[in-house]
């Protein structure tokens, strides 16, 4: 959504307020009202009204979108937790990485490290020309390029920016889907869906997005001969919360957390997810592939 903003005139000279009886011809020696400007008086100022402060999620998201888009890029920190829990067993994997990200040529770079039961191993990954390239694993070792929908390239992919046209579907879906609030000088954003059946909550837009996360982890449990249904699944919770600077209104954190309980021989085992981003400062380079690499 774009805003535009009116103007407001100013008329520099002062107001002739009519009194009864004054008009053409009146005797009282006053010049009629001829509708142009007396000689010598200050030219008509033009100010531009400032722009009226946002209120609603997509305003806030549209300020945030031109405050993002000020700059050539941008440095986030970003950081997640995976886990599997069966029985006060858990499997887990955790995750750090640098993102870089430009605005125009659009593209990203980020470089970390994924440490699962107790083995680390480095992944990079790039984004150029919606085109994904991930390498896991140190020299030597081979790209794996496909677009960025692909759900194997995209699920290695944090994008704080890309939060802005999340939210913006979900203030879509209806009133109150996105929450704000205001408070010791940032605004939030705020998208929560509470304990619920899977099936009765599935075509929400945030909810669709955390089934994008667990399908993952039900490929591997489905491999282990682990097999339940969406309508046997029970979405523990979805919360996300896009935080904005009050002043500038460029993203100073993003945080995307979902639980699901799935059903298994009388059990059940526990996925969860807890994903944050946070804003590091302005990126001046420039993002290019490596030597090699196309």
């Amino acid at each position: 959504m774009r805003a535009h903003f009116g103007r407001v005139v100013l008329a520099g000279a002062p107001l002739c307020i009519a009194l009864a009886g004054c008009s053409e011809g009146s005797g009282t020696g006053e010049p009629a009202d001829t509708g142009r400007p007396a000689v010598g008086a200050a030219p008509e100022v033009k100010r531009e009204r400032p722009p009226a402060e946002p209120r609603t999620p997509e305003e806030f998201l549209e300020r945030a979108r031109r405050a993002m888009a000020s700059e050539g890029g941008w440095t986030f920190a970003a950081k997640g937790k995976e886990e599997l829990v069966l029985q006060g067993r858990t499997s887990a994997a955790f995750y750090t990485s640098t993102v870089r990200r430009t605005g125009d040529p659009e593209a990203l770079h980020s470089t970390g490290a994924i440490v699962s039961k107790g083995v680390g191993r480095s992944e990079e990954v790039f984004v150029v020309r919606e085109v994904g390239y991930v390498k896991e694993g140190g020299a030597g070792k081979v790209w794996k390029k496909g677009p960025v929908s692909d759900p194997d390239i995209a699920d290695k992919v944090e994008d704080p920016v890309d939060a802005l046209e999340a939210f913006t579907h979900y203030a879509k879906a209806g009133e109150g889907a996105v929450e704000v609030v205001e408070a010791d000088g940032h605004v939030r954003l705020q998208v929560h869906t509470a304990s619920r059946r899977l099936a009765e909550v599935r075509d929400r837009p945030a909810v669709e997005k955390a089934v994008r996360e667990l399908e993952p982890a039900l490929a591997q449990l489905r491999k282990a001969g682990i097999r339940a249904g969406e309508d046997q699944l029970l979405l523990d919770r979805v919360d996300e919360t896009l935080v904005l600077d009050t002043k500038t209104f460029r993203i100073t954190s993003h945080r995307f957390a979902c639980s699901f309980l799935i059903p298994y021989q009388g059990r059940t085992i526990a996925y969860s997810q807890d994903v944050r981003e946070e804003t590091r400062g302005v990126f001046a380079g420039e993002i290019r592939l490596p030597a090699g690499v196309s």
